[in-house]
């Protein structure tokens, strides 16, 4: 079973080469306006996005992500939970402040910007866009918050580099779906499943025989290699969101 759209969404790769084509003002609009029509939670539509074309913004982005090379994409967004807005707009009660700084309208905000990022993602893959999805943002917190000016209830959630690609990265095998898709019960997962074990094999000859960034790797071994990592890079977080007016509840 296959369609266009289908066809777009199975076909994605993460992409951080560009060509030097910066994106049009409407093509920006497009994918803005995709973005506003992906679903909001309660249609509170709680988020916002910045575009940053700023060269002096992109190369601190640049530092704090430790990829330089985003400020060679065609285009450079943050998608932003935005509460701020919303307080504004509403008479101001005891109930409505509770509320807006409650960890529910905090997942709420997070859920709206992180579907609006896909829509963008997805919008631009159907244009010939390719782009990359950068929790990244997220190494120095308070450093963006000041860079962009960010009022209280609002919280950067994702960057996304997006152009017109100067590659074409060879397509990454997923998870097997009997690893993640389950009926009814979860399935407990252990590094010895069969299924887990081959996957491991799988991944290993993709990261052997692809073009570019060639390296002995499995997927265990990769997991392990991420939940290795200094947890102190981004003990911000947390600080950043109650100074942020989040978690009050």
């Amino acid at each position: 079973m296959t369609n266009p759209t289908l066809a777009t969404l199975l076909a994605h790769r993460s992409i951080r080469r560009f060509t030097d084509e910066k994106l049009t003002a409407e093509e920006i609009t497009t994918l803005v306006t995709a973005a506003q029509h992906a679903p909001t939670s309660t249609f509170s539509q709680q988020y916002s996005i910045l575009s940053v074309t700023d060269p002096a913004k992109l190369a601190v982005l640049g530092d704090i992500t430790g990829h330089h090379w985003l400020e060679q994409a065609g285009h450079y967004f943050i998608f932003l939970v935005d509460l701020y807005r919303n307080q504004e707009l509403v008479p101001q009660t005891p109930t409505t402040a509770a509320n807006l700084h409650s960890t529910d309208k905090l997942l709420a905000g997070i859920f709206d910007a992180t579907i609006a990022t896909e829509a963008v993602v997805t919008a631009g893959e159907s244009l010939g866009l390719g782009s990359t999805i950068m929790g990244s943002i997220l190494n120095d917190v308070p450093r963006l918050i000041q860079l962009f000016e960010l009022p209280e209830l609002t919280f950067p959630i994702l960057g996304l580099a997006i152009g017109h690609p100067a590659e074409q990265p060879e397509h990454k095998p997923r998870l097997p779906q009997e690893l993640m898709h389950f009926a009814n019960t979860y399935r407990p997962i252990t590094a010895a499943d069969p299924q887990v074990v081959a996957y491991d094999a799988l991944l290993k000859h993709y990261y052997q025989q692809r073009t570019a960034n060639q390296r002995e790797e499995t997927f265990t071994h990769h997991l392990a290699t991420e939940l290795s990592r200094d947890p102190q890079q981004r003990a911000g977080i947390l600080a950043a969101l109650k100074q942020q007016g989040f978690l009050q509840d």
